[in-house]
């Protein structure tokens, strides 16, 4: 099985039904099949909380919140893993930490819908589209 990490731009397109909501929701779906072992970053789950608040209203927002990750496991961030990040010379700090939480995890690839993101990392960042037509089963 496939372990995968989700970025919070994914979350984000299944919890708000973003224009790229078709091919995360496939995803989210093999997931929930158990044909794929996916988590999320916890400090990714207070961002996709505030800004999913703001769209669906905070009652709304947790609940979707809840349902997500009955699917997607929250995955520890720890002081060793925001220290491994600090040490990247990356230009976005959460992507250095959800790259690092990716790799202590041992995760398969990191799926987003920004790969340049994580280019500088041995981690294959990998669109839900490239995913589904890769690696999935559907």
């Amino acid at each position: 099985m496939k372990k995968v990490l989700i970025d919070t731009n994914v979350a984000l397109d299944i919890l708000l039904r973003r224009p790229n909501y078709q091919n995360a929701k496939v995803v989210y779906l093999l997931a929930e099949k158990n044909q794929l072992d996916c988590y999320i970053s916890a400090s990714a789950i207070t961002d996709i909380f505030f800004l999913s608040k703001k769209d669906l209203g905070k009652k709304n927002a947790k609940e979707a919140l809840k349902n997500l990750l009955q699917v997607f496991k929250p995955a520890t961030v720890t002081d060793n893993h925001i220290y491994q990040a600090l040490n990247l010379d990356w230009n976005d700090f959460e992507d250095s930490v959800q790259y690092v939480v990716g790799k202590n995890l041992s995760v398969d690839y990191i799926v987003t819908r920004n790969i340049q993101d994580y280019s500088f990392g041995s981690i294959p960042a990998i669109t839900p589209e490239m995913f589904i037509q890769a690696v999935a089963v559907v």
